[in-house]
């Protein structure tokens, strides 16, 4: 009966933890988006002189060790309030998504035919029309590849829960942590199997948004 009873908690649990990594997720591809659809276009279209420095900017974050970082992250928002909650949580995770979202942005805004953007204009579009009607749509594969890459960056995100969001905020890497910590290998290897099996579908699904001309603008 302690058995049976331990494994329905632990199946609950399991749900909730699912739950939650999956609506923080998707909470920090919004918000990745959100910040690169504008940024990416920008540096894709705009004469920025430090066009180059900017983009390299936003791969600061990967240019240091996790640990201090997010220690350091982890005070300030406890200063503000935002530790241990889900909007901590988003937010450090966006940090690292950026990367993804706003280089990929950039790539696909650049792959887009600026003559069909031009012709658009002579027919009488204004420019949210343009970019409503033209440039978005012709750039969304590239943007659905970045969400993608955003999405797993946050479901595998372990460093920055851990000091950000735990004990409060319970994501499935603190849950395939504390699970083979505590030697409950079930818990641990079911869990493993959830990170890993959207990880290769949604790879998968990458292939087929990020064409060759939009891999061919990333980091120029």
């Amino acid at each position: 009966m302690r058995k049976v009873a331990s494994q329905k908690c632990s199946a609950v649990s399991l749900d909730a933890v699912v739950t939650n990594s999956v609506l923080i997720a998707l909470g920090v591809v919004v918000l990745s988006l959100s910040l690169a659809i504008p940024a990416g276009y920008a540096l894709a279209r705009l004469r920025l002189p430090a066009r180059s420095i900017i983009l390299l900017m936003f791969l600061v974050p990967q240019a240091f060790p996790n640990l201090p970082v997010y220690m350091n992250i982890a005070r300030l928002f406890y200063d503000v309030g935002l530790n241990g909650t889900y909007l901590g949580v988003i937010l450090v995770h966006t940090v690292h998504g950026l990367v993804y979202a706003i280089w990929i942005a950039t790539a696909a805004f650049a792959a887009v035919d600026h003559t069909l953007e031009e012709a658009a204009r002579i027919s009488g579009a204004g420019p949210l029309r343009t970019f409503a009607d033209i440039t978005l749509p012709l750039a969304m594969p590239g943007l659905m590849a970045s969400a993608v890459f955003v999405f797993l960056e946050s479901l595998d995100e372990f460093t920055a829960t851990f000091f950000v969001g735990a004990p409060e905020v319970n994501t499935l890497p603190l849950l395939l942590y504390t699970a083979s910590a505590g030697g409950n290998y079930q818990i641990a290897s079911i869990t493993a199997l959830i990170l890993l099996v959207p990880s290769i579908g949604f790879m998968l699904l990458v292939e087929q948004f990020l064409r060759a001309d939009v891999l061919a603008k990333v980091g120029q």
